[in-house]
């Protein structure tokens, strides 16, 4: 096995503890030491025993050369893994040491088959092909030529047998291991999507819960603000109209207050259990444009609504989106603007609906024309670009300050 890097951390730093991976790789090269072990005993304990034909008329008792071959087949076996040709050289050079050397038995010819089985799990069948041709070759020479034996040649085909075996065993188990491999990366990379995907929902989650409070909380305290600053102007001298001005303050917060609800019930809600794509939304949308209208003309604001084309019912979505960003542009004018009219045109046409707010003011809403958290006129065009569509917000050349909105409309299934 390769060496072990070292263990990167979160942080970047380098894991210097490398124990628990220096004995997972300890563990492969010991199985294979063991491996090698018991192959070396079985040839020495099959050649005494005289286990399996014997190659040669006059066979060598087994000596210091014999265990030295069989050492040499545990130490092969042992580095199988990390120097792969080099232990398919010696785990073929081992047999042809032995019949030359006449020690007795074939089971000798079995150890080269381990390098050609490592060779073709580790590098594919090519390399398995590339072992197993000289291997057999190797084995057909070594018995029929080196041995000098024609009474064993039904082991020839045998020995070319195992060989390709024990090449398209390698392979196959190459071609499992890479296809498990392939699998568990692309179950992590299907896993890491879906917690990007889930970061990016919950991040889309916050900014829409986030734009929802900063309109719904804007506009109840824009509105709260003006009607308080009417109702201590004519406390004294007209109390109907501040009784008046105290009866708007409190619709407009219990508005709020519903608003409010609705949109924290969504993070009562676990959202990985719902369907992301249709959030709850506040039950809001153009058929409240009434009552923004009222609101407005209470905090002395006149609004003449024009609407245009055949209303129909719209996707959820454009109508919230229509509802808060004629909401934050009537908070902005009575905020910022100064003005005492607003003309407000709603425009249902097939594909889209397009909106505008004109206010007679003197051409400023708020600093830098965004009010003044600097959220406002971004938060509209946030819900616009959401929707793939577009807003501007900028002075008339004829005065007063507009918004536009344009938002597509997808057709009714």
């Amino acid at each position: 096995m390769d060496a072990v890097p070292p263990v990167g951390r979160d942080d970047g730093s380098v894991n210097t503890t490398r124990e628990p991976a220096r004995r997972g790789a300890l563990r492969p090269a010991a199985a294979d030491a063991a491996l090698g072990g018991v192959v070396a005993l079985a040839i020495l304990v099959a050649a005494s025993v005289g286990v399996g034909p014997v190659v040669t008329a006059a066979p060598r008792p087994l000596d210091g050369g014999a265990v030295a071959l069989a050492v040499v087949v545990v130490a092969a076996v042992a580095v199988r893994r990390r120097y792969q040709v080099a232990a398919l050289i010696l785990l073929n050079a081992v047999p042809v040491a032995w019949f030359l050397a006449a020690y007795p038995g074939r089971l000798i010819t079995v150890a080269p088959l381990i390098s050609c089985y490592t060779l073709a799990a580790h590098r594919g069948w090519r390399w398995g092909l590339a072992a197993a041709v000289p291997t057999a070759t190797i084995a057909v020479l070594t018995i029929r030529v080196v041995a000098g034996d024609t009474t064993t040649a039904g082991v020839v085909p045998e020995a070319v047998l195992l060989v390709a075996t024990a090449a398209s065993a390698g392979a196959a188990v190459g071609y499992h291991r890479a296809v498990l491999a392939a699998t568990r990366t692309r179950l992590l990379r299907e896993t890491q999507n879906r917690e990007d995907r889930a970061g990016r929902l919950a991040a889309e989650e916050r900014l829409r819960i986030a734009r929802e409070l900063h309109d719904v909380f804007g506009h109840t305290m824009a509105t709260i603000s003006v009607q308080a600053g009417v109702g201590l102007h004519v406390v004294e001298e007209r109390p109907e109209q501040a009784r008046e001005a105290l009866t708007t303050i409190k619709k407009v917060c219990d508005e709020g207050l519903i608003d409010v609800r609705t949109i924290l019930g969504v993070l009562r809600t676990d959202v990985t259990s719902e369907e992301p794509e249709h959030p709850r939304e506040p039950r809001n949308g153009l058929h409240r444009l009434a009552d923004l209208i009222d609101t407005a003309a209470a905090a002395g604001l006149r609004v003449d609504l024009d609407v245009e084309g055949d209303p129909r019912r719209l996707p959820a979505p454009v109508d919230l989106a229509a509802y808060r960003i004629i909401q934050e542009a009537l908070t902005n004018v009575l905020r910022h603007a100064d003005a005492r009219t607003v003309r407000l045109a709603v425009t249902h046409e097939p594909s889209r609906l397009l909106i505008q707010i004109l206010d007679d003011g003197p051409g400023v809403s708020g600093a830098d024309g965004h009010g003044t958290d600097g959220h406002g006129i971004d938060g509209m065009r946030e819900r616009a670009r959401a929707l793939s569509g577009r807003l501007t917000a900028a002075p008339h050349p004829d005065g007063g300050f507009e918004v536009r909105a344009e938002l597509p409309v997808p057709p009714r299934r």
